[in-house]
């Protein structure tokens, strides 16, 4: 097997747990629009602080997020590089399973083009 390049597993494996939540993917596309205090990121799901202080760990955790303290807020900034590492993961398995299904298409039309014309079987 091809051996990436990118993060070390612990790191991706934060990366896709962090993602494995729909709360912790919204606060991401959150602060894709730029930086939100904890508040702010915890207000659409109605959570307490220390709720959401919990799935920001998360996100601190896999590299996703960098928080600052500016007095009693807590802001949060997206970090992009971890998402970068998920996405060049994914993107050498796309493309194995498309040349395998390249593969298996091009066997599929040898079958057909051997089968008798007008033979619906």
């Amino acid at each position: 097997m091809v051996e990436l390049h990118p993060a070390p597993a612990p790191r991706l494996d934060a990366v896709f747990h962090a993602l494995g939540d729909a709360t912790r993917r919204h606060m991401l596309r959150d602060l894709a629009g730029g930086q939100r205090s904890v508040g702010e990121l915890a207000a659409p799901f109605e959570m307490s602080l220390a709720a959401a202080s919990k799935h920001i760990k998360a996100l601190e955790k896999a590299g996703l997020v960098r928080r600052e303290v500016q007095g009693r807020t807590h802001i949060c900034r997206l970090e992009t590089r971890p998402l970068e590492d998920a996405h060049e993961w994914i993107a050498f398995y796309e493309s194995f399973w498309s040349r395998r299904l390249d593969v298996l298409e091009g066997l599929l039309r040898q079958d057909d083009a051997k089968l008798p014309k007008g033979d619906d079987q």
